[in-house]
């Protein structure tokens, strides 16, 4: 269960892929929603706007969203059970630009056959984009659920494949190209 609900401040941004919520406090971020988001819990009672608190982490997005960034250089502070904060650490490793199957991730966690545990976990990151919960895909290839809606990551993927060719990444990471087949 998500524990972020003490998040002092919020902000809200203007994406290509529509309006995002960022929740934390001046130390770290602990939620990144998309509006419509499942698992979305409401804002915290007395949680304040400042985006000013959020000023790097908007910079950041804005330069992810523009082609420019990458790499996401953002403290985060996501809570959940010890197995989520496993998946969710390890989705940080699936390099921008590529994919990894459910049990995929589940492997490299060190638990083969909790392909389902790994999705049900991978749906209730809280911090979407920054923690690339939308680069984990179907064994078959196919796009599967997304808490922020499929047409956002579809979005999602696209982009980074477009930036990811621009960019030229070294070969030999983990996961495959998006868009590649299996």
């Amino acid at each position: 269960m998500l524990t972020n609900l003490n998040a002092p401040y919020f902000s809200e941004l203007q994406s290509p892929i529509g309006k995002l919520l960022l929740l934390g406090d001046a130390s770290a971020l602990s939620a990144l929603y998309m509006m419509e988001h499942r698992h979305q819990p409401p804002l915290p009672p007395g949680c304040e706007r400042s985006d000013l608190t959020f000023s790097a982490v908007r910079a950041q997005l804005d330069a992810y969203f523009a082609g420019d960034l990458i790499d996401f250089d953002v403290a985060i502070a996501a809570q959940g059970t010890q197995f989520q904060g496993r998946v969710w650490q390890a989705l940080r490793a699936i390099r921008f630009g590529q994919t990894e199957s459910y049990g995929q991730l589940a492997q490299r966690i060190g638990n083969p056959s909790a392909s389902r545990a790994v999705g049900l976990a991978n749906g209730k990151n809280p911090i979407s984009i920054i923690v690339p919960c939308h680069r984990v895909i179907g064994a078959n290839g196919s796009l599967t659920g997304y808490g922020g809606g499929m047409e956002r990551k579809k979005w999602l993927l696209e982009h980074e494949r477009r930036v990811a060719a621009r960019f030229n990444p070294p070969a030999g990471s983990a996961g495959r190209e998006v868009g590649s087949p299996r």
